[in-house]
């Protein structure tokens, strides 16, 4: 690659055309406003020798009627490129060395006047684009695992203490968040969602994981059971830990977005609750009667 000292053009050692004689299952479309053989882009790479790039091209068919060709955007004469003109096109980032290109059709028994566009244009590479893109999936779950992903809120009613044999309410709060990340030179966009969560309550015991994430009570409601509520045996500091799965989807370069294979779990810090016994005595006396019997707020006991 080559740049002009006014930074006005770029060359690439790059043919002008390649003309394709390849096929497509369906018939072209007619008003040449789509990829009428792939929309998507992906699975139909194969290396072209006359042009040494990886194309994206109609899949091949002996007796199709049409043929196709590419020529590089925004050349100006003997492969000298306008720098303006390729900022402002389709950028190439899902392999090594992109290249924008315009794709054409024509009926193989018209004349080299009959060339229609196909729309959008597309990319060329020097090395195979789903081959990136197959690098990536098998990293993704790895990346995705190593992501700062917030577990979310761990709700404690009633809380910093509670009493033993007592419902205590615990809850999540979670929410949905979204990462930029790079890899292997490509921009990534990956997605978490909860979807499940597990308390471990500290004591030995947990639930979960269960797509139910509680929810908080009035006060005048503590102590009652809920989905997600726990009751002590024994009195004690316990550290509760919330541990929320994600499920995850990726995009690549603003591409249709892909599942990634497994869920992601994630824990919110350790909170210590720490469980108190309960005391109940039954007293006789009548403190209006007798307002230093046991028990009443004048005696001594």
């Amino acid at each position: 690659m080559e740049i002009e000292p006014q930074g006005r053009r770029i060359t690439y050692a790059l043919s002008l055309s390649l003309l394709i004689a390849l096929s497509c299952a369906t018939p072209a479309a007619a008003d040449n406003t789509d990829v009428f053989w792939n929309t998507g882009g992906v699975g139909v790479w194969h290396f072209d020798a006359g042009s040494k790039f990886w194309v994206d091209a109609p899949a091949s068919a002996p007796e199709s009627p049409y043929q196709y060709k590419f020529t590089p955007l925004c050349l100006v004469a003997n492969n000298d490129f306008d720098v303006a003109c390729l900022t402002a096109s389709i950028k190439c980032t899902d392999g090594k060395d992109g290249r924008p290109v315009r794709w054409w059709w024509k009926l193989r028994v018209a004349d080299d006047s009959s060339w229609s566009p196909i729309r959008p244009d597309r990319c060329v590479y020097s090395e195979d684009p789903s081959d990136v893109l197959g690098r990536i999936a098998a990293q993704i779950q790895r990346r995705f695992e190593q992501l700062p992903v917030d577990a979310g809120t761990l709700g404690i009613q009633p809380r910093p203490h509670t009493l033993r044999g007592a419902d205590t309410n615990f809850y999540a709060e979670s929410s949905q968040q979204s990462f930029d990340v790079t890899m292997l030179g490509q921009k990534v966009h990956i997605t978490a969602k909860p979807v499940q969560y597990r308390w471990d309550y500290g004591d030995g015991i947990s639930l979960g994981p269960t797509t139910a994430m509680g929810g908080p009570l009035p006060q005048e409601r503590w102590g009652e059971k809920t989905r997600t509520s726990h009751a002590y045996a024994a009195t004690g500091d316990f550290n509760v830990v919330l541990t929320t799965y994600f499920q995850g989807t990726y995009s690549v370069n603003g591409g249709p977005d892909l599942p990634i294979p497994n869920q992601g779990q994630f824990s919110s810090p350790a909170q210590t609750v720490s469980v108190w016994r309960s005391v109940t005595r039954n007293y006789a006396d009548d403190c209006r009667t007798n307002p230093r019997g046991e028990g009443c707020p004048g005696s001594a006991g």
